[in-house]
């Protein structure tokens, strides 16, 4: 509990202190735990945070469109502004309970529609002197980033596996989701079913990059029944934690920090060029030394 013994801690509402970055400790998560109070008291659902979010992240990218460096440091200024919402919106649920799949999709989707926003903006803002080139290098720029995203959350929920279990990890298997994909219906669960069918090929996707964890973990169900050793979490913490400052690299904190000084200096496009380059050799050595990582623990089970 908190020093007034009526809220939780702030170091409760966070997934780990091994999967948080400094600017996440330091800035979002304390913004974060402060909204999320404020939610609990007014009774907002961790889903409604979630969607105002989206709508915040929206009008963030409209604010990139013109050459405005007034207009566009607002849109700054939203970014983080929705930052904190994706944030509080976690916070919250693990403060009341209110874990949700459809929770964790929207969660997902959110950063998604944020970055679909900007990215139109920038290419509007840029198709008169680049024409359709543009659109195709955000188009491809997007491709990356999305599985850049993906694999990061992949990785920090295979890190809380083993750190906390279960219970503290988000973790989707795609034959699990499909059974209860079988039994929802398209009349009374037309929604959620829907959610659901993308979000198993999105699994799907992150499990085709990782085919020796996707061994390791085979292993572990039939020889331990899903219940990893106590020696097999502990070695396997101290080999993945180096690799939770890329995960972290490749989600937020770092992306925006580049977009932020290309759209300061009236070169956006330098935000599409870091994510092709630096981000994708980022995402193949991490996807190459977890799977090193696979490799050892493959051998020792």
């Amino acid at each position: 509990m908190s020093e007034t013994g009526k809220h939780p801690s702030i170091e409760s509402t966070l997934k780990s202190v091994d999967t948080e970055e400094f600017i996440d400790i330091h800035f979002y998560r304390p913004i974060g735990y402060r909204w999320a109070l404020l939610f609990s008291r007014l009774g907002v659902s961790p889903n409604s945070v979630t969607i105002a979010s989206i709508f915040i992240g929206i009008l963030s990218g409209v604010c990139f469109y013109p050459r405005d460096l007034l207009v566009n440091v607002v849109g700054m200024l939203l970014l983080v502004w929705a930052n904190t919402f994706d944030s509080a919106d976690g916070q919250l649920a693990r403060m009341t309970g209110q874990k949700s799949a459809l929770g964790r999709i929207l969660d997902g989707l959110a950063g998604d529609i944020w970055f679909i926003a900007i990215y139109a903006a920038i290419c509007l803002r840029l198709t008169p002197e680049w024409g359709l080139w543009i659109w195709a290098f955000a188009l491809l720029t997007g491709l990356f980033h999305s599985r850049q995203a993906a694999m990061a959350d992949y990785y920090r929920n295979i890190h809380l596996l083993f750190l906390k279990g279960k219970d503290g990890s988000e973790l989707s298997y795609s034959p699990a989701l499909r059974e209860g994909y079988k039994k929802m219906s398209w009349r009374k669960d037309f929604i959620y079913k829907l959610f659901e069918h993308f979000y198993i090929n999105y699994t799907i996707k992150q499990e085709s990059m990782t085919p020796r964890f996707q061994r390791m973990m085979t292993i572990i169900r039939e020889k331990y029944r899903g219940q990893a050793p106590e020696w097999f979490r502990s070695e396997f913490r101290e080999k993945s934690l180096p690799l939770m400052k890329y995960t972290n690299m490749l989600s937020f904190n770092t992306r925006v920090i580049v977009l932020f000084i290309s759209l300061l200096i009236d070169q956006p496009w330098l935000y599409f060029a870091f994510e092709i380059t630096i981000l994708n050799a980022m995402l193949a050595y991490m996807v190459w030394r977890h799977e090193r990582v696979c490799k050892f623990f493959l051998e020792k089970l």
